[in-house]
């Protein structure tokens, strides 16, 4: 009965979202009909193109959800965490439709309408949302999927899943040992299968075969994963099923083949038409709303600098296809802080750090002269973020697989940004590398959107900021 509606996690995001909508364009019909209820005339006139006007409200505040992440597969948060995403969201959403009726002055519908949407749609979205995570959360709507594999590689699900979080929409129902595979998996969790594995996982209701096995040669009963897939249930690689609930690529799971085989890394002329038009559109819009605060700042360095001293900071970066630039950002450290010429990591309360350069780092304010970059196309707007070549080549050598992140041009945002703190050392870049990876085989320009508008949530929230 549930089956349908258990087989990808994407439809429920996209139920969310329309669900949303129409709780959005419901919520100002409602108001309008609440604010005038005793007055036919007024009702009648405000009543017009209502249709329209719905339609631009719940765009409008849609995008704010976006923006503050209300729509990722993978977000970790309490009940007070989406309340609060909530609460930021329509404040941003609320100056988005103030924008917008400023714009469109025949879309205005009065404060007192806007007012009652904005309150009842608040309560209306999150009531909807509490009881959709509990649906989520519930067992029988979460996909049912069986591990074909017990040993090394079968096990990182629950080693590197042990959170409920990292979970959230599938059930594993339990773990298939294969012969000469030594059981690495708690014995509780172990199952055999008796008789046809088709039968076996049809009376269990499995939607999803993830294939883990440690050695594939000869190993794997191909016929039955055949006669499961005629029958409807998905069968997966244990990488592909990896990248897909994580959102990164699992480095130990990972080999050549899988990469060259796997799909994605769009880097077709279209492709790279369509991100640089994107790049030039969003730096120009950006320098527009954003050239009165590069302005403040230039003016805090220079009061609390004192004159002579730079404003600006230029540092060498690896770009695409590892050809170097000259990197521009506001100066938030001090002229001495690498006087002897040694790269440094970053660290949390870096006393190199200028009082001005603090509230810069933790508000993103630094980064804006990069728009500079993007418009000479040395960086894209959506990327990997680009490192020293000092750094480059100490993890090339440490961290397979390292220089396809090179392969694009690094980016002012990105999704390793969205997904992992800052990164200050040799571990913290080996795992924001499994971001970037995820990002570099699956970018596209609905990808780089959903990135833009929730890098808003790294600003408004101070996420990953040192």
């Amino acid at each position: 009965m549930f089956r349908f509606l258990r087989r990808k996690a994407n439809r429920w995001l996209l139920l969310l979202a329309a669900v949303d909508m129409v709780l959005l364009g419901f919520s100002l019909n409602a108001a309008m009909y609440l604010r005038y209820f005793n007055q036919p005339a007024d009702l009648a006139q405000f009543s017009r193109h209502m249709p329209e006007r719905s339609l631009a409200f719940a765009v409008i505040m849609l995008l704010a959800m976006v923006a503050l992440g209300h729509y990722q597969s993978h977000m970790r948060t309490s009940w007070f965490g989406v309340l609060a995403r909530q609460s930021v969201g329509f404040v941003l959403g609320g100056v988005g439709v103030f924008i917008m009726y400023y714009l469109l002055p025949q879309a205005y519908v009065g404060r007192g309408v806007l007012t009652i949407a904005l309150v009842l749609s608040f309560a209306l979205m999150m009531g909807f949302r509490l009881v959709f995570l509990r649906l989520v959360d519930a067992v029988v709507f979460q996909r049912r999927v069986l591990i074909l594999g017990a040993g090394k590689r079968a096990s990182q699900i629950q080693t590197r899943m042990r959170r409920h979080a990292d979970r959230i929409g599938f059930n594993v129902v339990g773990f298939v040992p294969r012969e000469g595979e030594e059981a690495q998996v708690r014995p509780e969790f172990l199952v055999a299968p008796e008789g046809p594995l088709v039968d076996w996982a049809l009376h269990r209701q499995v939607d999803e075969i993830v294939v883990g096995v440690d050695d594939r040669r000869g190993g794997l009963p191909m016929r039955d994963l055949l006669e499961c897939r005629q029958n409807g249930i998905d069968v997966t690689d244990l990488a592909t099923f990896f990248e897909r609930e994580s959102g990164r690529v699992q480095l130990s799971l990972t080999d050549p083949s899988w990469l060259v085989f796997s799909g994605g890394f769009d880097a077709t002329p279209l492709r790279r038409f369509s991100k640089r038009c994107s790049d030039l559109l969003i730096a120009a819009l950006v320098l527009l709303l954003t050239w009165p605060l590069m302005l403040l700042v230039a003016l805090a360095i220079r009061i609390e600098s004192g004159a002579g001293q730079p404003i600006l900071y230029r540092q060498e970066r690896v770009g695409a296809r590892g050809k170097t630039f000259q990197l521009i950002k506001f100066r938030s450290m001090r002229t001495d802080a690498e006087l002897d010429g040694i790269a440094r990591w970053a660290n949390k309360d870096d006393d190199r750090v200028t009082r001005v350069g603090r509230f810069t780092r933790k508000v993103r304010l630094d980064e804006l002269p990069q728009l500079w970059n993007v418009l000479k196309g040395e960086m894209s707007f959506i990327g990997p973020r680009p490192e020293r070549p000092q750094f480059v080549i100490d993890l090339g050598q440490k961290i397979r697989y390292y220089d396809l992140r090179h392969c694009l041009k690094p980016g002012l945002a990105g999704w390793a940004q969205l997904r992992y703190p800052y990164g200050a050392s040799e571990a913290d870049a080996e795992e924001k590398l499994k971001y970037d990876l995820y990002y570099v085989k699956n970018h596209n320009l609905l990808f780089d959107l959903l990135i833009l508008f929730q890098t808003v949530e790294v600003v408004l929230f101070r996420r990953g900021a040192r």
